[in-house]
């Protein structure tokens, strides 16, 4: 069972639901624990910084992100707990058919 409720999972599929978005998130991906700091992301997005801090907040405000200080560096990383929880969400109840209301499942 997920433990997201659907205005969460509502929120991060909108998040991603942006292009450069989903290419920053899967680069963050790439990226792994170890994260990456912000000038590697402008560099690696070829966006200016303004822009890249816009979709890296919304990404954070929908939890997919996770931003730290190191001394001058912000250091992002994909939050993978709450992908994961995203994902178990969106196929939780795979496979069990529908329930039509007329005594007849219906496989999905």
């Amino acid at each position: 069972m997920s433990t997201l409720i659907e205005t969460d999972a509502a929120a991060g599929l909108a998040a991603l639901g942006s292009p450069v978005r989903l290419r920053l998130f899967r680069l963050l991906v790439r990226a792994g624990e170890a994260g990456a700091n912000v000038t590697d992301l402008v560099r690696l997005m070829e966006a200016p910084a303004s822009t890249l801090s816009h979709h890296l907040a919304a990404l954070s405000r929908a939890g997919l992100v996770r931003q730290a200080r190191r001394g001058r560096e912000v250091i992002c990383t994909a939050d993978y707990e709450r992908v994961n929880a995203l994902a178990a969400y969106l196929t939780e109840s795979c496979c069990v058919g529908l329930d039509l209301g007329c005594g007849v499942t219906t496989a999905a």
